[in-house]
């Protein structure tokens, strides 16, 4: 066979086998469209189906939803007409009860309107008949209706100023005489729950050495020791032939005490030189500062004062180094706490406003060496400075007089102060001297020219002056006082200052006869 028509052959048979296998394909494929196309008509019409019956629970839904809210409106607006109609009867029944009521208020009108013609007609008459009773009193009385209303007055006026007055004058006396008893009872009770025990002082200290070699020892080589302590410390040591002691002299107490603790402790080391006499003083002062505020602090605590500021808790400390006539003064201070705590509580007044005036009046003295003026102004410009109450103030500025009370317990202060000072034992100085010292102070005053009469008043704390005004002018008292407060200082020791009142009084007196 020649090789194209295997070559023919070859080619027919490969044609052959591509025509029969797309026919294959051709027929494959129409059946597979076939079937799909008949999957997809079932499934459409499974989704009419479907819908078609959603449709129909829908439907069935919507209208049983409108059935039900027609009936909810339906009940609604039967509710709303009820209402309605219940509204409606009692607007009604309102309207006829307000018509009830015009009509009987028309009739209550009708008889006032009535009756206050009838009350007219019988006033007119009233009137009338006063009228003629007025004019038939005045003929016989021959008085007009002013005179006779003038002379009942005069007369009701008369009697009860006669009857007020001997009522005034029966409870003055009741009330002074219940007052005195019940300020008695009051301050005894006062005193009787507190009373302190006083350490007199004095403005010299002793310190002891253990034997006389010391004294050179402390004097040091041409005297350099004794010059630097005193220098330091403020304060004179007098090395004389005591044996055995050393005495410090010296107005300030806390300079004092200071001196005698830097003393004992070189006394007690041995080597005493400049520069150690320096190093004791410091140390010493440490001590007296730290002492002082436990002082203070312990004052408080004892007086039941809790607040204080800590520059005023000081200032209590210092007090306990200050003495007036051997009475220390912050015992003094607690002690005038408690009794004006005890009178307060006795009065049913504040207790602790009591008690805190009481504690502080004092405070002036604290630093009254440094400061000029009084220690009550000292005192109040003090408590002011770290924020005290008004009330605490005034006690302090007013307990010697000087200004108004502002409160019961400011009262209350000042007697304490003056039972505390006054009581038996609390002070050093003797009657004698001190009725010594009032007569020289009124003394002193009637020696001027011009003076009527001098009294010494508070303790010897103020002295008025009665001038003769005929003599004496306004500018020629202010001399006087000033010329008298000269001869004061001059002439009379006395502790902390005297007020000086001249008084200058004119009269004009006649007799109508």
């Amino acid at each position: 066979m020649p090789p194209w028509a295997v070559v023919l052959i070859v080619l027919a048979a490969a044609g052959f086998s591509f025509v029969a296998g797309y026919l294959i394909r051709r027929r494959t494929a129409e059946r597979k469209i076939g079937s799909a196309e008949e999957a997809a008509k079932k499934l459409l019409e499974e989704a009419e189906k479907q819908a078609q019956s959603l449709k129909r629970e829908k439907l069935v839904e919507a209208k049983e939803e409108a059935h039900r809210m027609r009936r909810d409106l339906e009940q609604e607006s039967r509710e709303r007409r009820a209402e309605f109609q219940r509204m409606e009867r009692r607007l009604l029944q309102k309207e006829e009860t307000l018509d009830r009521k015009t009509s009987q208020i028309e009739k209550k009108e009708e008889e006032i309107k009535a009756r206050e013609n009838s009350i007219s007609e019988l006033q007119e008459k009233i009137e009338e008949i006063l009228k003629q009773q007025l004019a038939e009193l005045e003929r016989l009385s021959e008085l007009t209706t002013e005179e006779a209303k003038e002379l009942i007055l005069s007369r009701v006026r008369e009697e009860v100023k006669h009857e007020m007055a001997m009522m005034i004058k029966d409870m003055e006396s009741q009330a002074r005489e219940e007052s005195e008893k019940k300020a008695r009872h009051i301050i005894t009770l006062a005193i009787q729950k507190f009373a302190a025990d006083h350490v007199s002082e004095s403005t010299v200290s002793v310190v002891s050495l253990p034997n006389d070699e010391m004294k050179g020892r402390i004097i040091g080589r041409e005297g350099r020791n004794i010059r630097t302590l005193e220098t330091l410390t403020g304060i004179d040591l007098i090395i004389d032939d005591t044996p055995e002691a050393v005495i410090l002299s010296g107005f300030d107490p806390i300079r004092r005490e200071v001196a005698r603790i830097a003393l004992e402790k070189l006394v007690a080391d041995g080597r005493i030189h400049p520069a150690r006499i320096e190093e004791m003083v410091e140390k010493a002062r440490q001590e007296v500062e730290a002492r002082i505020r436990e002082e203070g602090e312990q004052a408080t605590f004892e007086a039941g004062v809790h607040g204080l500021h800590p520059e005023l808790v000081k200032l209590l400390g210092r007090l306990r180094f200050r003495t007036s006539y051997g009475q220390n003064v912050l015992k003094h201070s607690v002690e005038v706490a408690h009794l004006a705590g005890s009178m307060a509580a006795e009065l049913g007044l504040d207790i602790q406003l009591a008690k805190r005036a009481g504690l502080l009046h004092d405070i002036g003295k604290a630093v009254d060496h440094e400061i000029e003026g009084p220690h009550v102004t000292i005192g109040g410009d003090l408590a002011k400075k770290y924020r005290e109450s008004r009330e605490v103030i005034n006690a302090i500025v007013a307990h010697h007089g000087d200004e108004e009370f502002l409160t019961l317990e400011a009262v209350l202060v000042q007697a304490a102060d003056a039972v505390s000072a006054a009581r038996p034992g609390a002070r050093r100085e003797t009657l004698e001297a001190y009725i010594k010292r009032l007569e020289k102070l009124e003394e002193i005053a009637d020696s001027f020219e011009g003076v009527d009469k001098a009294y010494a008043i508070q303790a010897g704390r103020e002295i008025r002056i009665m001038v003769k005004p005929e003599k004496i002018d306004d500018l020629a008292s202010v001399q006087m006082a000033r010329e008298i407060v000269k001869k004061i200082e001059e002439d009379l020791e006395y502790p902390g200052q005297i007020k000086v009142t001249v008084i200058r009084e004119t009269r004009a007196v006649d007799y109508a006869k």
